[in-house]
């Protein structure tokens, strides 16, 4: 049988992901065919399958740490969060429906088998899975046909490990406190506990564990160190994005509004490694900087409710000053959508069915379909500078401002224009996510907003060189080997 682990959590952000991922690159390095998995994820920061699905971010950087693609299996179950209509449950990289909370709880038991294929699909091309978790078992209230912790620990008979976070304080209530609320059976499968997110000396806390073992029997497997570069990695999901953020002595400012439905906001990431760039995500109820260089309109999982969000909070009168003064914007996916003059939500696909005024930034209008775009793509810029990325949407954008597009992409047979530049070329759109993950198209878009050196950051090597980080780093804090002989007991 394949080795197989799960790492459960005793709350959300505590780490699981990272640590599934820097695991994954380290047992790798050691020559065993490693995939992750995650039963069921709740995330709109999503990632295109090479087969045309799509899975949560988290998962495709762990497949990265693999050294493999991502599969629609390694995340069988994804909800994305969206208005008016609930959540969008998406199974096995495709659309199932949408469900609201209530809906759902009912619905999960009927998941489970779908849950259980993938897994043992996975298990058929693997040596060790290391399983992550979902927010934490101790919510009991929820346990009935859970699939996400001990639901699915118990029908793949997978052994756990519990982490917990130190640097939000509580760890020692938070381990022992969910040791306490499972239930005989449950914690028959727990093997082992993990601190996580450490400052400081660790021999202060050596009495803690102490103290966590004797109400447990589980034995401690590491203290993990506060690994600060992780924020050079993809985050999972919008609870780690910062409320604000800026950086007083760049030369460039980059501010985009938090929207509550907020998509694939890793797209800022590589502008957020730039030394000489500040990204200011700014939260509700404050305007929009005047100072700005450039306006970024992120994707969105429901566009037409976050455009109404957008209103509510004036920043529309913020973006049409910026734009009067010659500032500069950019909208993608959902963000593009905005800057037209109509959103049509004919099929109700977002909530009621009907049609809303965009911004009127750029002369094209967007009329969304039951169809869902998942593919991964290619080109260059109209400058000929290369891109590559993935287009995640639903909706077809048409209007004249098409006619002057901001990329020309290519599917293997021929090319395509994709995006709309205003006339005055100051304010843009496209549905390309990962476009500033090209290291020559950033740096070319940067030194247009103001005249740069290119900073020579190679945005992907900077990921690799940060999952080996970050193997290092548990390499040294974690017992690796004590962690794959509980695997292998499986």
């Amino acid at each position: 049988m394949t080795a197989a682990v799960m790492f459960q959590g005793t709350g959300s952000d505590v780490g699981k992901s990272l640590i599934v991922a820097g695991l994954a690159r380290a047992y790798t390095r050691r020559g065993l065919r490693v995939r992750p998995f995650k039963p069921q994820n709740m995330s709109n920061n999503a990632a295109v399958t090479a087969d045309g699905g799509e899975i949560g971010r988290a998962q495709a950087l762990q497949a990265r740490a693999c050294g493999v693609k991502p599969s629609v299996h390694m995340n069988p179950v994804l909800l994305k969060p969206q208005s008016e209509v609930g959540t969008q449950v998406v199974v096995q990289g495709r659309i199932f429906g949408n469900a609201q909370a209530a809906e759902y709880h009912r619905l999960k038991p009927t998941l489970l088998p779908k849950v259980l294929e993938s897994f043992d699909r996975l298990r058929n091309e693997a040596d060790l899975l290391l399983v992550e978790g979902a927010g934490s078992p101790a919510e009991v209230n929820l346990r009935a046909g859970d699939i996400a912790n001990m639901g699915f620990a118990t029908a793949a008979r997978v052994p756990v490990l519990l982490i917990g976070d130190i640097d939000r304080g509580g760890v020692i209530a938070s381990l022992v406190g969910t040791f306490a609320l499972l239930e005989p059976a449950e914690r028959a499968l727990l093997k082992g506990f993990i601190v996580n997110k450490f400052r400081g000396d660790l021999r202060l806390f050596d009495d803690g564990l102490a103290i966590i073992r004797d109400r447990t029997g589980l034995p401690s497997l590491g203290v993990v160190p506060y690994f600060d570069p992780a924020r050079r990695l993809p985050a999972e999901d919008a609870v780690a994005l910062p409320s604000y953020e800026t950086n007083g002595a760049a030369a460039i400012r980059i501010a985009m509004p938090l929207l509550p439905r907020i998509a694939n906001f890793d797209d800022l990431d590589p502008l957020r490694l730039e030394p000489d760039v500040a990204v200011d995500m700014v939260p509700p109820g404050r305007p929009l900087p005047a100072d700005a260089d450039l306006i970024l309109l992120p994707g969105s999982k429901s566009t037409i409710a976050d455009l109404a969000f957008l209103r509510e909070q004036g920043w529309h009168i913020d973006i049409a000053a910026h734009v009067r003064r010659g500032g500069r914007v950019l909208g993608l996916c959902g963000g593009y959508q905005m800057l037209g003059r109509r959103i049509a939500d004919p099929r109700g696909i977002e909530g009621p069915a009907g049609a809303v005024d965009g911004l009127a930034l750029l002369d094209v209008e967007t009329e969304l379909t039951g169809d869902k775009t998942l593919v991964e793509a290619h080109g260059e810029d109209i400058a000929g500078i290369p891109v590559g990325g993935y287009e995640m949407h639903v909706g077809i954008t048409r209007g004249p401002a098409t006619g002057r597009p901001l990329l020309r992409l290519t599917n293997g047979i021929g090319s395509r224009p994709e995006g709309a530049v205003s006339a005055d070329g100051r304010v843009a759109g496209c549905y390309l996510h990962g476009l500033f993950s090209s290291d020559s198209f950033r740096h070319a878009f940067l030194a247009g907003l103001k005249p740069r050196a290119a900073s020579g950051i190679m945005y992907e090597h900077e990921v690799e060189s940060t999952l080996d980080a970050l193997a290092d780093h548990l390499t040294r804090h974690l017992d690796l080997d004590r962690i794959l002989e509980i695997a292998q007991r499986t």
